[in-house]
This record gives C-alpha cells, sequence and structure tokens, in this order.
C-alpha cells in the first residue's frame, strides 16, 4: 500500500516469446506506455497470492486468449495463486484459468519448461507461505529473480552460481521488516551468491525517501559486485555483456492492433 512506483512485474523476452511475471499494480498501463500488446503474451507466471504481484494477472490473462475467444497461452502459479489455500486467494478465477490453453501450479523444486526456457522454482520465505523464487537459464547464463523472501543462508545458497541476481530490496539498511530484505540483508545474500550483477527491485517507500542509489553503492562497496537499484521501464539485456538501458515510452493514445 505505500509502494510509490509501479509495481508492474517484468517482462522478459526470449526468441521471439514474451514472458509476463508478477504483473501487479500499474502493469498494464506500463504495458501500454511501451506500445507493447498484451495479446503477444505467451506465458504468465505468478510467484504468490499478494496483489503488488497479480493484481493485473487477470488483463495478462486476457490478453493472451485475445478476450477469450482463442485457447491461448500459459500461466503458471503457486497453490495460493491457482487453487487459493489457508483463506488466501485464489488471484485468478476460474474463467480467467478456462479462457487460456493450460494452467499449471508448481512447488519449490519444480523444473518447468516455459516456452523452451528452463526455470528452476526455488523456496522462498514469506507470508505467503507457498511463495518462490525463479532461475531463468539463457544461453547468457543465468538470471535469478528471488521474489519477496526473508535472509536465510540455505536461500541464498540455492542462487549460487546465477550470472544476474535480481532481489526484493524492500527497505534501507537498519530497518528490516519480517518477510522481507533490507539492505543488510542483501548483503549478506550477494557476499553468498556472488553474481555478475545485483538488481534492487520491490524498493519501499522508506527506502526511495533514503535514495535507492546510495543503498545499492554501499553493497557494492560492501561485496565488491556490481550492484544497481532498479526503476520504473528498465531494460536489461542479457548477453555477451549485461547492458541497462530505459524503454522507450510513447505517450499518446495508442491503439493496439485487435486484428485475430
Amino acid at each position: 500500500m505505500y509502494q510509490v512506483r509501479s509495481t508492474g512485474g517484468m517482462l522478459i523476452e526470449r526468441d521471439g516469446k514474451m514472458l509476463n511475471v508478477d504483473p501487479g499494480p500499474g502493469a498494464l498501463v506500463q504495458m501500454h506506455r511501451i506500445h507493447y500488446d498484451v495479446c503477444n503474451t505467451s506465458s504468465l507466471i505468478v510467484s504468490h497470492c499478494h496483489p503488488d504481484h497479480y493484481s493485473d494477472a487477470e488483463s495478462i490473462a486476457e490478453g493472451m486468449s485475445r478476450g477469450g475467444w482463442q485457447k491461448k497461452g500459459h500461466i503458471y502459479g503457486s497453490p495460493t495463486v491457482i487453487e487459493g489455500q489457508e483463506g488466501l486467494g485464489p488471484a485468478l478465477s476460474k474463467y480467467h484459468l478456462r479462457i487460456v490453453e493450460g494452467y499449471h501450479i508448481f512447488r519449490p523444486g519444480d523444473v518447468l519448461d516455459v516456452d523452451g526456457m528452463r526455470v528452476d522454482i526455488m523456496k522462498a520465505k514469506h507470508s505467503d507461505p507457498t511463495n518462490v523464487g525463479f532461475i531463468f537459464h539463457t544461453e547468457h547464463g543465468t538470471v535469478s529473480y528471488v521474489s519477496d523472501t526473508e535472509f536465510t543462508e540455505e536461500i541464498a545458497q540455492q542462487y549460487v552460481g546465477t550470472r544476474v541476481l535480481i532481489l526484493p530490496v524492500t527497505t534501507p539498511m537498519g530497518n528490516r521488516i519480517k518477510y522481507h530484505l533490507c539492505t543488510d540483508d542483501a548483503i549478506k545474500f550477494i557476499d553468498i551468491v556472488k553474481p555478475e550483477l545485483a538488481i534492487f527491485i520491490h524498493l519501499g517507500v522508506v527506502i526511495i525517501k533514503r535514495n535507492p542509489d546510495n543503498e545499492a553503492r554501499l553493497t557494492q562497496e560492501a561485496t565488491g559486485i556490481r550492484t544497481i537499484a532498479g526503476h520504473d521501464l528498465m531494460v536489461l539485456d542479457v548477453g555477451e555483456e549485461l547492458t541497462i538501458s530505459d524503454a522507450e515510452t510513447f505517450d499518446d493514445e495508442w491503439i493496439p492492433n485487435t486484428s485475430p
């Protein structure tokens, strides 16, 4: 409720396929700003049943299936997301699960084939007990999205060997809250994993007021690992080099191509 930036998750492009991960508030609007047609989405992944990770998921499902007229696209989610558990969820209605080509419930230890890309499902420690993290396998190394979690050595050890570590660092140094990471935790996490690049995301209002770029700089100084604070519409290109840029935005009245 105090995340002042968009919490729209990530779009992953690989071999012409588009994967939408954790589309929270603002996802659909931001996709329109970059002239991305949600109907081009191949698959949707939702890590857990909290609205900052799923609020726009049903809109993505409608896009994948062209409003329910075509049985297309796949949805992957934790048990709370797909079925609901102990009063939490589900995040998607039975209707939205029915209009896509298929859906799958994942748990830690699973290995998925998502549009030809291997995705490993990892443990997390969060207030949604079914929450997970992900390792995405690319031709140029692995990219890991940890998702919301407390720090434990066991959780960090899962990601050793990853090239890019995407960490949800919700609060700044000295301001730890339950079930989330602060900058102190991020330093310990990165020290264990030793990635080539660490990216802070899921920045709460306190770390934004404190200056997330400075928190990333302190982390880089402490670990010796290149660390940056993510921002809305940031683009990461994973090739032989890791490059960061900004997506081009268009604030005009854009009408997507709605032909079948």
